[in-house]
């Protein structure tokens, strides 16, 4: 992590935890918008491109988020994207050449937290992606996936115009209660589970994780999608999280009560979401197994697993 603008020591999963053992995820620091006046600019065809860049990994749910949403919204002639190798280096996320990453010649920073010191010199704490850049000033506007997606659902609807609302203000109470209700459980329940340093931190988090999914499969025997009866940012943010829990979760996080696979109506859904192209094209299982599996305090001979095959893959590349 970086401490004062310097990168201090190698990378560790576990950013912090409490006294019980329990992981606790760092807040982004970064939480800042695109210019209205240059997305005016933009709209009257006084410059042509808004000047941001949007960095991610393939591996990770919460850039992910990011890239489904600027898929979905149509933005991806206005927001280029650079992705970073799967396997975290000592350094952090890095551009080393992975196949289906950015090449490293085409970027001119090696490691994410070149980034962060670009824009706070005295910076410190994790170099996390997504990381939504501004090109022309050099500095991060925000590096939180939720920010991100309302930034691209909302302060650029001028640009994009999108048939596809994430936020519809009818649906939004609804929409805030199911993500605040997944995320401690699920989305970084499987974390709270994976890098628990104690028994009981442990197994309260499985406890919790499996008790959501639960719910969820009650859920989906009624109800198409997340929230009301169309697509929404509460289906991105629980999309992300099912579709590497058995490639990933199940395994290396010790979340082993039961596949994805097991639950039918969850799987439908499943089935559902990866027929529209931007989730199965923003989904990569090979960087995400990658990824995963190269966590050297949850797997320290960095094998691969084979497995397991799943009858979504089919709509993977």
């Amino acid at each position: 992590m970086l401490v004062n603008g310097v990168w201090k020591s190698k990378w560790d999963p576990v950013q912090k935890k409490d006294e019980q053992g329990r992981f606790i995820r760092q807040s982004s620091a970064f939480r800042e918008t695109i210019s209205p006046t240059r997305i005016s600019a933009v709209k009257r065809g006084d410059i042509e491109t808004l000047g941001v860049k949007l960095y991610v990994a393939y591996i990770c749910p919460w850039a992910t988020r990011t890239l489904i949403a600027r898929s979905l919204l149509g933005l991806d002639a206005h927001i280029p994207v650079s992705i970073v190798d799967p396997q975290l280096s000592d350094s952090g996320w890095r551009f080393h050449g992975y196949p289906g990453s950015t090449p490293a010649g085409q970027e001119s920073i090696t490691y994410i937290h070149q980034l962060y010191t670009q824009a706070d010199r005295d910076y410190s704490g994790r170099a996390t992606v997504p990381v939504l850049w501004d090109m022309a000033d050099n500095t991060i506007i925000n590096n939180e996936s939720a920010d991100i997606i309302r930034i691209f659902n909302n302060d650029l609807r001028s640009l994009h115009a999108s048939e596809v609302d994430l936020t519809p203000e009818s649906l939004l109470q609804q929409i805030d209660r199911f993500n605040e209700r997944i995320y401690h459980t699920l989305n970084n329940g499987v974390y709270r589970a994976g890098f628990a340093s104690s028994q009981e931190a442990y197994e309260e988090a499985y406890a919790e994780l499996f008790t959501t999914l639960d719910a969820l499969e009650r859920h989906f025997e009624t109800q198409r999608y997340a929230v009301g009866n169309q697509l929404t940012e509460s289906d991105i943010r629980l999309f992300v999280t099912l579709v590497r829990f058995d490639v990933a979760y199940y395994g290396l996080f010790k979340t082993n009560k039961a596949q994805i696979g097991d639950y039918p109506n969850i799987s439908d859904y499943m089935d559902r979401l990866l027929q529209m192209p931007a989730f199965s094209e923003n989904t990569n299982i090979d960087h995400i197994k990658a990824g995963y599996y190269s966590i050297k305090a949850l797997n320290p001979a960095g094998i691969v697993p084979a497995g397991p095959e799943l009858h979504w893959f089919d709509y993977l590349k």
